[in-house]
């Protein structure tokens, strides 16, 4: 499978993906330089492997991020739609979806994690802060198929909306 490297070199002053691939329908990996800081895309990502930024760099999308494997930020993680990944969704930062989230793993976040419908995840959910789903709308953890003693688990320091709809909620205090 190929990879394709983001660049300083593909993105404009505004930090907007601008390079000659297109990443809307990519088939392969994405992987960024590092310290690029949040690259945009304004009409979205989709990609058949995984989604990479290393640190430094971070994902915004005015639509959905979609990838069949797994999505990383050593930054924030960001779309105006939703965010899936066929396998777990990882952010050093906050991870924000105007809609879902979903992951075939589990989904973790260095700060907090908001969704203007619901979250899913096959293993555990965690936060360094706050959860937030839409009014309304349900987390569930550990409902993966193909995943034997899937983690049920939900970490963060406040559940602020949403309502638990299978997975155990557990409260941690910062440190």
């Amino acid at each position: 499978m190929k990879t394709y490297t983001i660049t300083k070199q593909d993105l404009n002053a505004n930090n907007n993906y601008i390079g000659k691939t297109d990443l809307g329908n990519f088939d392969g990996n994405i992987e960024s330089s590092e310290n690029l800081g949040t690259v945009e895309f304004p009409k979205g990502v989709k990609v058949s492997g995984y989604i990479y930024f290393k640190a430094g760099s971070g994902i915004k999308a005015g639509s959905g991020i979609k990838a069949g494997l797994g999505i990383e930020a050593g930054l924030g993680i960001e779309a105006g739609l939703g965010i899936e990944a066929g396998l777990g969704i990882e952010a050093g930062e906050g991870i924000k979806a105007g809609w879902d989230i979903k992951a075939g793993e589990g989904i973790k976040a260095g700060l907090g994690i908001e969704a203007g419908l619901g979250i899913e995840a096959g293993e555990g959910i965690k936060a360094g802060w706050d959860i937030k789903a839409g009014l309304g709308y349900k987390i569930f953890a550990g409902i993966s198929i193909y995943i034997k003693n899937a983690i049920k688990t939900i970490h963060c320091e406040k559940l602020v909306s949403g309502e638990v709809g299978y997975g155990e909620l557990i409260i941690e205090q910062r440190k």
